[in-house]
């Protein structure tokens, strides 16, 4: 006669349970043969310490008082539509996130000159926090953008008219001041100190509900969506309204401003976006000592450095920023970069990413002379750089379309689907190149790799090609199945492809 397993017979699972509950070693036989062996239950380890959850009642009060509301409004003729038109807050969240507008919310037209009829309506609602006890309150730059009056509402409630101090869209930041003192300013925090898992805090006003505290976790550290900012990710739940509140930490202090948020429905989705409040700081005291924003800049167009380029030009890991174009006359220019060059370090930091470059260039003093490591070719270069003043982007002026050309093609070619042509000079100096030969037809390796007719081979395999039978020399000293690294311009832009013939 046999029984039953213990987890089926109930007394030996009753006493199975209270043996963990008591904490002990339970050790249960069941009547078998002498031969079977004894089955025994390991020791359940005590139950791990759980830490309570946070307690944000005491950072409400802490903070509370020097977050405030900010009511946007613009000026409307009266002799328009009666009313004020549609939802201006979810007007201004659905423009900010590029959010398509649902039907039937339609924004007002464009603003009309200014005139005795005229009266200011509701444009927006955000948030802010109090910087200084004197009325410097730090916002989100597209709250108080386009803007003809400002609103600031204390949490008592008192209200007082705003003037914008200075605005930077580069990184979304504002400073308005109010007539006012003795008002409580937050206290920033340390970014430094800020760690992913850990418990933050929000306080706005979204959907024009002031006062709303919500609450998360810190997701990720350096999220990059910008060319300036790299981002504090979390679950705060944030909203339209929400923008240019503060991103707060458990010992009550201000490490972000609530900037941007990821969705695809247009509310909330559980990943918001924060401003580092050092970047912050750094950018209201400029705007406070001069009304704007003052950044570096070296004249270059840049792109990642992928695996297979890493590779295949001798780089080893992807790192660095791909100079993809220098601008004529340009610092970058001056100091001997070329497209094609991978910069590995600015001023002694370390280029992991290219958004890396454009950070530590824009926050260089204009005027500073900065050294610089790039890779070329195989070895690397310290070059050294004279930093200028950034400038309003440039519109892209595209190459002219190259002359045609006769075509050659030897069998290395063929094999890469290659046929190339000798650059005239005419085409050398519209393109601002020394050396290089010109793509006439792109077809199977070359095609996938990205190639394609018009496009100018500077360099092949880390050699640089004046003519094709360049091409074919540096060809012909590789092996068979080898990739194939090419360094390429197309009009103004440099770029790195790899050809793997087939084997």
């Amino acid at each position: 006669m046999t029984h039953s397993p213990i987890a089926r017979t109930p007394l030996l699972a009753m006493l199975l349970t209270a043996a963990i509950a008591a904490g002990g070693t339970a050790a249960l036989v069941r009547h078998a043969p002498l031969s079977a062996q004894t089955v025994v239950v390991p020791t359940v380890p005590p139950a791990a310490s759980v830490r309570g959850l946070p307690d944000f009642t005491d950072l409400v009060d802490l903070v509370g008082p020097s977050v405030v509301n900010i009511r946007t409004l613009e000026r409307a003729s009266t002799a328009g539509t009666g009313g004020t038109g549609p939802d201006e807050q979810m007007l201004e969240f659905f423009k900010r996130f590029g959010i398509p507008i649902p039907p039937g919310m339609t924004p007002r037209g464009p603003r009309q000159e200014r005139g005795p009829s005229e009266e200011a309506q509701p444009r927006g609602v955000g948030s802010g926090f109090i910087l200084s006890a004197d009325g410097l309150i730090m916002t989100n730059a597209h709250v108080v953008d386009g803007a003809d009056e400002l609103i600031v509402t204390l949490p008592d409630k008192r209200e007082f008219k705003a003037k914008v101090v200075g605005t930077d869209k580069r990184t979304d930041v504002a400073v308005v001041k109010i007539e006012a003192s003795g008002l409580t300013a937050v206290k920033i925090g340390d970014v430094n100190r800020l760690r992913v898992g850990e418990w933050v805090m929000a306080i706005g006003s979204p959907f024009g509900l002031e006062n709303t505290v919500t609450a998360g976790i810190v997701s990720a550290k350096q999220r990059d969506t910008g060319d300036f900012l790299p981002f504090i990710q979390t679950d705060v739940a944030i909203n339209p309204g929400n923008s240019g509140g503060p991103l707060i930490n458990m010992r009550g202090e201000v490490v972000g401003i609530n900037s941007q948020i990821y969705s695809r429905s247009g509310g909330f989705q559980g990943i918001s976006f924060a401003i580092p409040i050092d970047e912050a700081v750094r950018v209201s005291d400029q705007l406070r000592a001069t009304g704007r924003v003052t950044r570096g800049r070296i004249g270059v167009q840049i792109d990642q450095v992928s695996k297979d380029v890493a590779e295949s030009i001798g780089l080893g890991q992807p790192k660095g920023a791909l100079v993809r174009g220098v601008e004529p006359n340009s610092p970058a220019a001056k100091a001997g970069v070329e497209p094609g060059d991978i910069i590995l370090k600015f001023d002694g930091k370390e280029i992991d990413k290219s958004v890396d470059l454009p950070r530590l260039v824009g926050n260089t003093k204009p005027g500073n002379k900065s050294s610089m490591t790039v890779f070329r070719r195989g070895s690397q270069r310290e070059l050294s750089v004279t930093v200028a003043e950034l400038e309003p982007e440039r519109p892209e002026v595209k190459a002219a379309a190259p002359e045609p050309a006769k075509a050659q093609s030897s069998n290395a070619l063929q094999a890469l689907g290659l046929s190339l042509a000798e650059l005239t000079a005419a085409e050398k100096k519209e393109l601002s190149l020394k050396s290089g030969v010109r793509i006439a037809s792109a077809e199977g390796p070359a095609a996938r790799a990205g190639l394609r007719e018009g496009d100018v081979i500077v360099a092949i395999a880390n050699t640089e090609t004046a003519s094709v039978k360049d091409v074919e020399t540096a060809l012909g000293k590789l092996e068979k199945s080898r990739p194939v690294n090419v360094l390429f311009r197309r009009g103004e832009w440099a770029q790195y492809a790899v050809i793997r013939a087939p084997r």
